[in-house]
């Protein structure tokens, strides 16, 4: 069942499963299984020439892991999805594709620091690059833009500031530069946002967060809208010319839509083998069951504690999109209109010393290097996440020393408020 004109709560339950046909069993099991038993020679020869669709060897394809991605792609509007290791992986995953040695993407400053470490240092070991612009800045995003640039990339609630992109207008950029737009959801969530609504062309995922919601698992996902005509230029060979690992499929021509994730199974799982475990893929599953759900608490509870920050003398400032004085809250209404996620920062006037005192007294929040829990968590960018950065670029990512990042939890909100308080107290001493 993907009818993505269902509600997304039915979606969310429903959307990339049925009851197992062997046992009836309701819940997704989890195929535990390296490798799958071919009917005859025939049967196996169609399945490594792409000619069937089915299941060869778990770096490939899972049926748990496969429903978890179904089910994704029908909260996102999807024409197909892949489920890969890590949220990481998955940008690795959206990347392969279209990139080759000389290419580069334009990327938002305001990304998670280990995004913008992997996009800085790790990719040029590729023979790939990013160039790293303001997204506010439109004129600036088209100028970067260039022969060899293959991608825009930006987040829809940027981690850790909770900033929001203003998808239509890079969508815009996009296409008239004839790249895609990928566009990392991770702290938004379909239930919050569906940026291939807004124009982009691919959406990633760190399953690892909200979809999850309980800590328990790390996975990434990639999903497709089918939009895009990856014939249109020369820029996008692995989609638009011949393949010589599959006799010289051309995958664009022979699956249209499907061809970006066919590519991303057949040779992007095939060849770097991140691939999601069935274990995770089900506990995946489960959790994005009480998505929508959860994600309305956890928007309520931020609301509730950003307003009180905002309040409080201690604090400097709230970066929270919610908050009628930020600069992106006019952005809720078009991009996220159930709300401003979850996910924000705040800047104490005791500077750094004050931000260690407030971790180390938080007593309900839990100092983990996650977000997206049921639990609220808290961390300091500058010593952690996005420790490897200059001075300069903490502060262009939102992670300046005298920030501290929440992710609002689903407990009650009092009692989140309350150990804020207590901790602000010792901090500001």
């Amino acid at each position: 069942m993907t009818d993505t004109t269902m509600g997304f709560d039915t979606l969310a339950v429903h959307a990339g499963t049925a009851p197992d046909p062997a046992t009836g069993a309701r819940q997704v099991p989890i195929y535990q299984t390296t490798a799958y038993v071919f009917r005859d020679a025939d049967h196996a020869a169609a399945l490594f020439n792409l000619t069937e669709v089915g299941y060869i060897y778990s770096r490939l394809t899972n049926p748990t892991v496969s429903a978890l991605a179904n089910r994704v792609c029908a909260l996102e509007g999807g024409a197909g999805a892949v489920a890969c290791s890590s949220g990481h992986a998955a940008q690795i995953m959206a990347l392969f594709p279209l990139m080759r040695p000389g290419c580069n993407i334009v990327a938002s400053t305001r990304l998670y620091g280990g995004t913008i470490q992997q996009f800085t240092n790790t990719i040029r070991t590729f023979g790939w690059s990013a160039k790293f612009v303001d997204t506010d800045d439109l004129a600036a995003v088209e100028a970067a833009c260039d022969e060899n640039t293959r991608a825009i990339f930006c987040e829809t609630i940027a981690n850790p500031g909770g900033y929001i992109s203003d998808l239509p207008a890079l969508a815009a950029i996009a296409n008239k530069v004839g790249v895609p737009l990928i566009v990392d959801n991770t702290t938004a969530t379909p239930y919050l946002c569906r940026p291939i609504e807004h124009g982009a062309t691919l959406v990633v995922h760190s399953a690892t967060k909200y979809l999850t919601g309980n800590g328990t698992v790390t996975g990434g996902i990639v999903v497709d809208s089918g939009k895009f005509d990856w014939s249109a230029s020369d820029k996008f060979p692995a989609l638009s010319q011949p393949e010589p690992a599959y006799h010289g499929i051309t995958f664009h021509t022979a699956l249209g839509a499907m061809a970006f994730t066919f590519h991303s199974i057949a040779v992007g799982l095939r060849d770097l083998g991140m691939t999601m475990n069935p274990q995770g893929a089900h506990y995946t599953l489960m959790g994005i069951e009480t998505l929508g759900l959860r994600m309305q608490r956890h928007v309520e509870n931020a609301q509730k504690v950003a307003e009180w920050l905002e309040a409080d003398p201690r604090v400097e400032f709230v970066t929270y999109a919610g908050l009628k004085s930020s600069p992106y809250h006019h952005r809720i209404a078009q991009i996220v209109p159930k709300g401003a996620g979850a996910l924000f920062t705040f800047a104490l006037k005791s500077g750094y010393d004050g931000c260690v005192k407030l971790i180390d007294n938080l007593k309900l929040f839990s100092h983990v290097a996650n977000l997206g829990d049921t639990r609220s968590l808290v961390i300091h960018s500058a010593s952690t996440t996005h420790r490897q950065l200059s001075p300069e670029a903490q502060i262009k990512a939102g992670a300046a020393p005298n920030v501290v990042r929440l992710s609002i939890g689903i407990e009650d909100v009092a009692d989140i408020i309350a150990d804020l308080d207590q901790a602000l107290a010792k901090a500001s001493a």
